[in-house]
């Protein structure tokens, strides 16, 4: 029997990550979950990340095992054992399959799966359409959700994104919320982290403003976190972010951070084109910038991945025009 392990990666907006296989495997041209086969004295964790790792350069955080799959192909048995797993990565780099797609959940089963990913598929919808329950009957605890460990729970337990915006909405309503957030995306905890600072990105888009005061403690320990996944939060955030509003001393900080991360052969893709935008942001308020955010641009090209790339060129013609603009001024 064949240990293989599989991932149900789902996306900012819920939607789920599913890869086609080539016309020479022996499942041609089928649709499954990325994953693959465990080594030799490697725990089914480490294999489903190196897998997602090694086949598509994505950066995932496990949530939930499902059940183990027996199937029987005639060639080959095997037990498939499935993870869901969360990324704020946007565009996998394939190495093994011809095709990705992100999928909403409800479309799952018009794909033409491998047998074994049928019943993933299946165990995954069951398990979110579990999730109907009320912001109200998550809130009603027998303690305040301002108490540590309470949160702390609720967040750790998340599985949909409705709970990641119920909590959200909750941080809006609530200051104690927001700054306990806040305090957890620099917790050592690396899930807890990561989901603190993902339900800080959805406050973010909802109700920016509240952000703001505590822009220059993130960008001061972002050189300091290790956890990617927190990264990416935080330079999504700042992304988005109007700058002008960041006390000026900061901006070389910030700058620094995201060329090096952006010249940087082991950042991720999403941290690599968060910088690329966070720089151009900066290019406008200081266009001498302009020239070596071009350079690192340029310089991505050999990556190979098709989506870095295309997010540069519109960068590179945003920056023309910056150039064009200064060279216009100077006459």
């Amino acid at each position: 029997m064949l240990s293989v392990t599989c991932a149900v990666i789902r996306n900012e907006d819920n939607e789920v990550l599913v890869v086609q296989r080539g016309e020479k495997t022996d499942h041609p041209l089928k649709w499954e979950f990325p994953g693959g086969k465990l080594i030799s004295g490697e725990s089914d964790e480490d294999c489903i990340l190196r897998e997602i790792r090694e086949e598509l350069s994505l950066e995932i955080i496990i949530c939930k095992r499902l059940a183990p799959v027996l199937h029987d192909y005639g060639h080959k048995q095997i037990t498939l054992i499935p993870f869901i797993c969360d990324t704020l990565d946007e565009v996998p780099v394939l190495s093994e399959h011809v095709d990705y797609k992100w999928i909403s959940p409800e479309h799952l089963s018009s794909l033409d799966f491998s047998e074994a990913d049928i019943v993933v598929a299946q165990q995954y919808l069951n398990c979110v359409n579990k999730l109907t329950v009320t912001k109200e009957e998550i809130t009603e605890t027998d303690q305040p959700l301002t108490e540590d460990k309470e949160l702390q729970r609720m967040i750790n337990s998340m599985i949909s994104i409705k709970e990641v915006d119920w909590v959200a909405t909750s941080a809006i309503e609530n200051s104690v919320i927001f700054r306990k957030l806040l305090d957890y995306s620099f917790s050592k905890d690396k899930k807890l982290a990561f989901r603190a600072s993902w339900t800080l990105t959805k406050v973010c888009d909802k109700f920016p403003e509240m952000i703001y005061p505590w822009l220059t403690r993130i960008i001061e320990e972002l050189p300091r976190i290790d956890n990617e996944s927190v990264q990416r939060s935080f330079l999504r955030i700042l992304s988005f972010a109007d700058l002008q509003q960041i006390n000026q001393r900061y901006h070389g900080i910030l700058a620094d951070y995201c060329f090096n991360t952006l010249n940087s052969g082991y950042s991720t893709i999403a941290a690599k084109a968060y910088s690329m935008e966070i720089l151009y942001k900066l290019a406008k308020l200081y266009p001498e910038l302009a020239n070596e955010l071009a350079t690192s641009i340029s310089m991505l090209r050999g990556e190979g991945s098709a989506g870095i790339i295309a997010r540069g060129r519109i960068i590179l013609k945003k920056l023309a025009e910056i150039s064009s603009n200064q060279g216009s001024s100077q006459k």
